[in-house]
């Protein structure tokens, strides 16, 4: 993406960390999305396989072949196929109008670059509440600029979050894409797949975002993002390695969708998986440790806010207990055990709702 829609760039430096908290989820019944699929064969794409390509992708130069290969089969069993790509800078809305699945989000092509920003993390009955950062989360388009915002700002983080302990090679899941109003003073609202080591220090995360600093608008994005000793690192970038030339990082993706994210451990890295292709991966050397299983995953909804009680919307700004709101679904496990998530809220201003095992309903309009 062309570092001129870029926002304002920094790392958090100081953080709170808040202990076991949760609501009792309503239990319903089942309203699966999809079925449970076999888990895959773990055979390796062959040297020759093809891969997707879009013509701007191309003209701008795409990458070498990467030297890692992925399964020969999605997370959920599937064979990789092309995504239908609209063209350069395509809305969200047009993405949906036209039955796409994704558009680079500018006329180069290009990746989006790295980028620091805030960014919550959710871990076995604690999670990240706030940090300082320098950040100033730049005005939505069409907005006169206001005064800066006093140096090293709080950012309050909020999440509806399903998760389970669990050994596996990786995890999917179905997350209903949306485009929540993201508040001025705000720096981010998303949703996402998140598999973690047994004790939450190393993480991989991929999901969409409406995040101005990141993206430079108000669209949902595809991101990627992970964690090392519990030290944030930077959103689609910090050792990310891009293989398809079709779906990258950074790109537009439509809103009032459901697409389906996978996060699979193969060939000594972490493989992102999107709708129907594999994005690229995170190699195992970005960690001192082993981390080749899961010992946790997590799927959630989370507001990075200036805030404690914001009024940026997350998901599609419906609380829970509605039946049109959000939903992620069909959470499964790579050679890992049958899903059964515990849901939960930490604060009272977005609500979950579990509706199986395997899949919840959340968010909410904010505090407003």
């Amino acid at each position: 993406m062309l570092k001129s829609r870029r926002g304002l760039l920094a790392a958090g430096i100081t953080a709170a960390v808040i202990g076991s908290i949760g609501i009792v989820s309503t239990l319903h019944a089942g309203a699966e999305q999809i079925p449970v699929s076999p888990a895959p064969a773990p055979a390796a794409v062959s040297a020759g396989a093809p891969q997707a390509g879009a013509a701007s992708r191309a003209a701008t130069g795409a990458e070498a072949a990467p030297e890692l290969t992925p399964p020969s089969t999605l997370p959920w069993g599937q064979r990789p196929e092309e995504i239908r790509t609209g063209r350069d800078g395509a809305s969200s809305r047009a993405l949906k109008a036209a039955g796409l699945d994704a558009a680079a989000p500018d006329t180069s092509g290009r990746e989006a670059d790295e980028e620091y920003a805030p960014k919550g993390r959710s871990s076995r009955g604690t999670f990240l509440k706030s940090e300082k950062t320098t950040v100033v989360p730049p005005e939505p388009p069409g907005v006169t600029p206001t005064a800066a915002a006093s140096d090293k700002p709080t950012v309050h983080f909020l999440y509806n979050v399903g998760s389970q302990a669990a050994v596996s090679e990786g995890a999917y899941a179905n997350l209903t894409i949306s485009k929540p109003t993201l508040d001025r003073p705000d720096y981010h609202t998303l949703a996402e797949l998140a598999v973690q080591s047994a004790d939450g220090a190393q993480i991989v995360e991929v999901g969409w975002n409406v995040d101005r600093v990141v993206n430079g608008d108000d669209d949902p994005h595809l991101f990627v993002f992970h964690w090392a000793d519990r030290k944030s690192t930077c959103y689609n970038g910090c050792g990310f390695v891009q293989f398809s030339e079709n779906i990258r990082p950074g790109d537009t993706l439509p809103q009032d969708a459901t697409k389906r994210f996978g996060l699979q451990y193969f060939n000594k890295a972490w493989w992102v998986a999107y709708d129907t292709e594999w994005v690229g991966y995170f190699p195992a050397e970005l960690w001192t440790v082993d981390f080749s299983k899961t010992g946790m995953v997590q799927v959630f909804g989370e507001v990075a806010a200036a805030s404690e009680k914001p009024c940026t919307q997350m998901g599609n700004g419906r609380r829970g207990d509605d039946n049109t709101s959000a939903r992620i679904g069909s959470l499964a496990f790579v050679n890992g055990p049958p899903a059964d998530m515990f849901v939960r809220s930490t604060s009272d201003v977005y609500t979950a709702v579990k509706l199986s095992a395997r899949t919840f309903r959340y968010g909410g309009p904010g505090a407003c």
